[in-house]
């Protein structure tokens, strides 16, 4: 079974060699341990300290593309080279290393596919006390969208097995942390997560510039995955307000009506008739949705076929090979 560590790299030159120096060199259920960098456009000595040290794979991105598709390169590149198991941390050493150890376990063991590691964020001195507020509370919403009960969903330190791998799919330019989860959850892929260790602050987040675009950017990407796979159930409840009001306001209308006393009161009904064809249109883009959910299934089905055979194909290739 070979394990792939992958850390995604911006201008890492710094920091890179205290996170690959920490990185574990065997696993008892593992027979090979590799190790590849996503290079996102560094300007710095990132590919050169990556080379010095001896990383086996270097996947280069001629300008920087954000860490969800550069998460995506190296998952792709991971599977070519015959991955079973992958694991993602990061460069600044955010993470401790020798808990890559706890987080493959679950995966060698057949109980998982997806492992995410769950910082103590109550107990990280570098977090303010309104970061864990958002931490928890970006967490519980992730797990309501996922329906998952993963506590720490912004952790960028996971593992996946090749199946999970190979079921993946980003669309957002933000981050990969939130959609995957929410995208695991509604697809029934099992995950889980483990207690981890983190390690003092050696550089701040790069994910963000302040706090508040942090959340709404979050907002934005978790609102979006879930739309993706519960659209009809998005659009009923954004449907239900305005169908309940309007036909409070018709009914208003019909009750002056009925006591005759139905003049200057025109205005409720175009109110009422209005409300209620918002509403439905609301419910028609949920039933729209709903159907291209449904080919969206089907189009994940269809990629992730063709990705088995290609991956699966590079793979069988290299063992003969070495056969």
């Amino acid at each position: 079974m070979k394990l792939i560590i992958q850390i995604p790299c911006y201008n890492e030159a710094q920091t890179l060699e205290i996170a690959l120096n920490d990185l574990p060199k065997h696993i008892d259920g593992i027979d090979e341990i590799e190790y590849l960098i996503i290079n996102d456009g560094s300007s710095d000595d990132t590919v050169e300290v990556a080379k010095r040290w001896g990383v086996n794979y270097v996947v280069n991105l001629r300008r920087n593309k954000g860490l969800a598709y550069g998460f995506m390169a190296g998952l792709d590149a991971c599977l070519r080279n015959g991955a079973d198991i992958i694991v993602n941390t990061d460069a600044d050493n955010q993470y401790v290393a020798e808990d890559i150890e706890l987080i493959v376990r679950p995966i060698i063991e057949g109980k998982s596919d997806i492992v995410i590691g769950a910082r103590p964020i109550d107990e990280t001195a570098h977090f303010s006390a309104t970061k864990k507020l958002l931490q928890h509370f970006g967490s519980w919403v992730v797990q309501k969208a996922s329906n998952s009960d993963i506590p720490d969903a912004p952790s960028g330190f996971r593992a996946y097995s090749r199946e999970a791998a190979m079921r993946i799919n980003v669309t957002n330019d933000y981050t990969y942390t939130l959609e995957t989860i929410v995208q695991a959850g509604r697809n029934r892929i099992a995950q889980t997560s483990v207690p981890i260790r983190t390690n003092g602050e050696l550089r701040p987040s790069r994910l963000f510039n302040s706090m508040m675009g942090y959340v709404k950017k979050s907002m934005i990407t978790i609102l979006r995955a879930y739309m993706m796979y519960e659209p009809l159930k998005t659009f009923t409840i954004i449907a239900i307000p305005p169908t309940i009001v309007g036909l409070i306001v018709i009914i208003r209308y019909l009750a002056y009506v009925v006591m005759g006393n139905s003049a200057g009161h025109i205005q409720s009904l175009i109110l009422g008739c209005t409300l209620i064809i918002m509403g439905f249109m609301a419910l028609t883009t949920g039933l729209i949705g709903d159907l291209i959910a449904k080919n969206r299934k089907l189009l994940e089905d269809i990629e992730y076929h063709t990705r088995k055979m290609d991956y699966d194909g590079v793979k069988n290739k290299e063992e003969n090979t070495m056969d």
